[in-house]
């Protein structure tokens, strides 16, 4: 009686905590059986009527069980694979009324049981895999059971097939077909369009998307004071026809294609591949069909010319795509160990630049995810293997142009090459494709080591993809582009057009533009992806055309401004409810700066050129030997050529592109990283490009006979290609006078400023005021806006 009398008393002392308690331990009790309703409820929302095994169910397995159950064979477990219907249907050799998978039976089905399993010896995945299956991702796979368990081909290996435009609910938004299918995506996750752009800014958008280049003022002016309807069509017709337009949409082919000015590895000798760069400028300004620009590069070489003649020599030049690998140069190399490398190279970059398959994960052993196998890798290579070429050939100088080659002469440019833009009289040597005349025999290499030869193979293509039928297509290259080409081909188009939406929106609809196979994501609007393939396809694969299609649209016009609610919704912004916005590429940085400055060089193709760079940065990474042993910096014109022509030394890019995320170019790269990092806010305060550019267009805005003011809004016009808002107008026109009061008490300080370049500097009155301006437009250079589309 005494403890309870006790406990009475402390509870009548203590009755106000206790009742806090109490409260705070229901309200935490009921937030949590509400949130997990909520959560249940939510999740049981999320998975859809009807179960497929593409989009719901292959991404689950192929993240979770390929390993030990997928297409390698050789690390089967279990003898059960789930990557095909007729493994995973099989009955399990150990306890044959057990199946893998049980139409219908989720209790019958192996699968089902060892997911649900609390046994950890078990459970699969297995503990020690660090891999776990969501309660979402189990009820996928239950459903699916439940519902027959239906296999499917991979998504990517379907032909794309032409659908009904979807339904949508504001009929006056879309303006072609592709808006259809956005705003119906919109539509079904709850987000509505942005607005269109501002004309200014759609502008600059569309001007460096096609050509890389801003709008001029003449044209800023043009289409701003053009009332019509189809004033932006216009536009784009005229940029389309520009001779910058092949320059900028070759840029990202030489990303893909790994050119460079260098052979690579440790000596890393030059190389003259422009010419094929030339070409390449050339075929996308003629507008020469996808199917045309893939056949030449892959197998020109293998074609006729007019009247039955021989390949032409443009044809050949076209064949330079397959060589641009990395080639040695060393004394002492196994020669077949890096023919081997070459024939590899080429074999990969095939299959990432127009399969977008992870083909180099066949080279030593049967593909872990995708149905590629070892034999399939080595089939492909088979096409590229009948090169007549060594591993090493002459020395670090002596061979430009490993052979086989072919010689550019001025007769050649004057009678049918007359894009090429040869520079002087000596004929230039340009690495090609031509194969031998007797057949190379090959052979799948164990674990991929090239003096380890097995079973002997033929040129083919896996059947999965389309069946390489060998009456209907030759067993070398041609027949392989023939393949490509193929109507019933279901890779080719879907991967060119989801690299040129990539151009555009800054990822495709299938972000891994490298891999569509099963490990890669899955297209976020399907139906538009193979809308746009097809679309391609049947109108003579027209680049021009899906270029004009797709900057033309609606989805393309929007204003890139950002709402809460949406960067809450769609952060990585998939559905596309407004415009991108992305700092530009490496190359275009420099572009905009020398275009808005005047300092530009026009020229079209060309030798490449070598601008400023800091001094040594070749000599330490050099072998000390050959003629890129130094770095030798171009003078005059040569100075401000396009970023695409900045010399590429393989070993030692130029620091200031890859401070932007350019490609080194060692090997095929569809799709360029972006970074922020302070080393570019540093390469814009310091670059002497930059800073020369900011000089000269200081010296020509003094010389014209307009107010302070009218200068600082000129030069706003030329940099971010809009009219500045009187705040900022505001913003600039004090900084500047408060630089012309510094640099007014600095005269050294503005000697040193106004000499950087070599560009001749302008015979102007007021120097004080010169270096304030300069600054002014650093200042104008070095916004974020400056370099963001």
């Amino acid at each position: 009686m005494k403890k309870i009398r006790q406990s009475l008393r402390w509870i009548a002392q203590n009755r106000l905590y206790l009742l806090t308690g109490i409260a705070l331990s229901a309200l935490i009790t009921g937030c949590f059986f509400t949130s997990t309703r909520q959560t249940g409820s939510v999740a049981l929302a999320a998975i859809p009527d009807e179960v497929d095994y593409n989009f719901h169910i292959r991404p689950i397995l192929s993240d979770n069980c390929y390993k030990c159950h997928g297409p390698d064979a050789s690390k089967r477990e279990a003898d059960l694979g789930l990557d095909t219907e007729a493994g995973a249907y099989a009955a399990l050799k150990d306890n044959p009324s057990l199946h893998g998978i049980k139409p219908g039976d989720p209790l019958k089905s192996a699968v089902w049981l060892r997911i649900t399993s609390k046994d950890t010896a078990e459970v699969m995945p297995p503990p020690n895999s660090n891999l776990k299956l969501t309660e979402r991702q189990i009820t996928l796979i239950e459903k699916w059971i439940k519902q027959g368990a239906k296999f499917k081909p991979h998504w990517a290996f379907i032909p794309p097939q032409l659908t009904k435009l979807p339904e949508v609910a504001d009929e006056d938004w879309p303006r072609n077909e592709i808006d259809h299918y956005t705003l119906a995506k919109m539509n079904e996750v709850g987000l509505e369009p942005s607005p269109e752009s501002d004309k200014e800014r759609l502008l600059k958008r569309v001007s460096l998307d096609l050509t890389g280049l801003p709008p001029s003022l003449d044209l800023q002016k043009r289409f701003m004071n053009d009332p019509s309807e189809n004033a932006y069509e216009k536009v784009v017709d005229e940029l389309l026809k520009s001779r910058h337009y092949g320059e900028k949409m070759a840029l990202q082919w030489l990303d893909v294609a790994r050119y460079a000015d260098s052979h690579g590895y440790q000596d890393d000798g030059l190389r003259t591949m422009w010419p094929w760069r030339d070409w390449v400028i050339h075929a996308f300004n003629q507008n020469y069909g996808y199917d045309k620009f893939l056949t030449w590069q892959l197998a020109g070489d293998l074609l006729k010319g007019p009247n039955g003649t021989p390949p032409t020599k443009e044809m050949m030049l076209a064949t330079g795509f397959n060589r641009n690998h990395k080639i040695t140069q060393e004394g002492g190399v196994i020669d077949e160990e890096y023919r081997i490398e070459y024939v590899t190279d080429r074999t990969n970059t095939f299959g990432k630049t127009f399969l977008a398959l992870t083909y180099e994960c066949a080279k030593c052993h049967d593909h872990k995810y995708d149905p590629i196998l070892q034999k399939d890798y080595y089939s492909a290579f088979a096409f590229f293997n009948q090169v007549p070429e060594k591993g090493l050939v002459g020395t670090i100088d002596a061979s430009f142009a490993d052979p086989p080659n072919l010689k550019i002469t001025d007769q050649d440019v004057d009678d049918l090459l007359r894009f090429i833009n040869k520079k002087d009289t000596a004929s230039v040597m340009v690495m090609v494709m031509k194969d031998q005349d007797t057949l190379r025999k090959t052979h799948i290499l164990s674990r991929g080591n090239y003096d380890q030869p097995a079973k002997e193979v033929v040129a083919a293509m896996p059947t999965f993809i389309m069946p390489f039928d060998a009456k209907k297509y030759a067993q070398n290259r041609l027949g392989l582009a023939r393949w490509m080409t193929d109507p019933k081909n279901p890779l080719t188009a879907r991967v060119f057009v989801n690299r040129m939406w990539q151009e555009f929106f800054g990822r495709g609809l299938v972000k891994t533009v490298g891999d569509f196979g099963m490990q890669g994501e899955l297209p976020s609007h399907p139906e538009l992806l193979d809308w746009l393939a097809v679309d391609f396809r049947t109108h003579n694969w027209d680049m021009k055309r899906l270029v004009k299609q797709i900057v033309l649209s609606a989805t393309y016009r929007q204003s890139a401004v950002i709402t809460k609610d949406k960067l809450a919704k769609d952060p990585e912004n998939v559905y596309l409810s407004h415009a991108p916005r992305l700092r530009l590429p490496a190359e275009l940085v420099r572009d905009m700066v020398l275009t808005s400055s005047g300092l530009l060089n026009p020229e079209i193709g060309g030798p490449s050129v070598k601008p400023y760079q800091p001094k040594g940065v070749w000599e330490v990474a050099s072998s000390g030997r050959g003629s890129l042993a130094r770095y030798v910096q171009d003078h005059g014109t040569a100075l401000y050529r396009r970023g695409m022509y900045v010399f590429i030394k393989r070993t030692v890019p130029p620091p200031s592109m890859l401070m932007f995320d350019a490609s080194n170019r060692d090997q095929c790269e569809v799709k360029r990283s972006r970074t922020n990092t302070p080393l570019q806010a540093l390469a814009m305060l310091n670059d002497p490009m930059v800073l020369e550019s900011a000089r000269v267009l200081a010296e020509k805005l003094m010389l014209e006979k307009t107010s302070s003011d009218e200068k600082i809004e000129k030069a706003f016009r030329l940099i971010l290609c809009r009219t500045p808002k009187s705040k900022e107008l505001t913003v600039l026109q004090n900084y500047y006078a408060d630089e012309k009061t510094t640099f007014a008490a600095a005269p050294k300080k503005v000697a040193n400023l106004l000499a950087v370049g070599e560009t001749p500097p302008a015979k102007v009155a007021d120097k004080p005021a010169t270096a304030a301006l300069m600054q002014t437009l650093l200042m104008l250079y070095n916004l974020e806006e400056t370099i963001m589309l």
